[in-house]
């Protein structure tokens, strides 16, 4: 065998990672019998069968144990080589994929895409909400915002601003069970929670509100639901008041209350900063959000 298939390669490796062809095809976006000819035609090439079946899953067999790591190692050097050929392009159109919360890409990212697409109207933007924190190194995201600093050594990360989150409810909420005067009955109040709930009631107890994870009502892992359900009426929810206060008919609880700071960071791979498109996105919003929403739906500079 003088050569392998680069898209045998990658077949071997998505099932590995992972353990069924359908999922594996999906993640390529394959049919499942193209994905499965591929995985057979390089078991052929190499003359070793890479997976056996273990009920419905695909489990890799000595021989595939052995060779999955170089299959890994090519897919790296793929994925870099497409990071440095992106990095290097000056083109200003094309595509650029923004990753954010639901929340912030619900409420906050309207405004900064606005600003975008009036300097780079030919720049088409891709937004992932989601929670989840997308992997920039396999290009599911070319520009990340994000709450947690960033460790990975290749990505360049600019902590643009802060922000802070406080507990809100609708007035008809309040009209019918009254405005919490103390922290203990805000924590008898009905109460929305992130999942994962326990995560939040360890980060509440940390702020100094001792609110155990089982007393929370509704949970949810998308804050977009949540948020809609207090503009409704049904509960206590935290928020950050960058998006609170952009809200009509929603009101802030215990005012005297400090808020849990929210660090916002924007992140980028090292080889595509160097792209003149990613650059223009990336630097346009980190000027937009070292803004603060002024509560009428605009933007203003933070007091200092």
């Amino acid at each position: 065998m003088d050569k392998i298939d680069w898209n045998h390669a990658r077949a071997f490796c998505a099932t590995a990672d992972s353990g069924s062809l359908s999922a594996a095809a999906r993640k390529l976006g394959l049919t499942q019998p193209t994905l499965s000819r591929q995985v057979a035609a390089l078991e052929a090439e190499l003359g070793v069968a890479l997976f056996e079946r273990v009920g419905k899953k695909l489990a890799l067999t000595d021989a595939g144990l052995g060779l999955v790591e170089h299959a890994r190692a090519m897919a790296g050097a793929a994925d870099a080589m497409a990071l440095a050929a992106a990095g290097r392009s000056q083109d200003v159109s094309g595509r650029v994929t923004i990753s954010a919360t639901d929340a912030v890409s619900a409420y906050l990212l309207p405004s900064l895409v606005a600003r975008i697409r009036e300097k780079a109207p030919q720049i088409t933007l891709v937004i992932v909400a989601s929670d989840s924190i997308s992997d920039l190194r396999r290009r599911e995201a070319d520009i990340a915002i994000r709450h947690v600093r960033p460790t990975e050594p290749e990505l360049i990360a600019r902590l643009v601003g802060e922000m802070t989150a406080h507990f809100y409810a609708a007035e008809c909420w309040i009209a019918k069970n009254g405005m919490p005067g103390s922290v203990a009955e805000l924590c008898e109040a009905d109460l929305l929670g992130f999942e994962p709930v326990d995560q939040f009631s360890e980060h509440l107890h940390a702020a100094g509100i001792p609110v155990s994870a089982d007393r929370f009502r509704i949970v949810s892992g998308n804050s977009v639901v949540l948020w809609e359900m207090v503009r409704r009426g049904l509960g206590v929810c935290m928020m950050l008041k960058e998006i609170a206060e952009l809200m009509p008919g929603v009101i802030r609880l215990l005012p005297a209350l400090p808020g849990i700071t929210v660090p916002v960071w924007l992140v980028s791979h090292r080889e595509l900063h160097t792209s003149r498109r990613v650059r223009l996105v990336f630097d346009t919003l980190a000027e937009e959000l070292s803004l603060r929403p002024d509560g009428h739906g605009h933007l203003s500079k933070p007091s200092l």
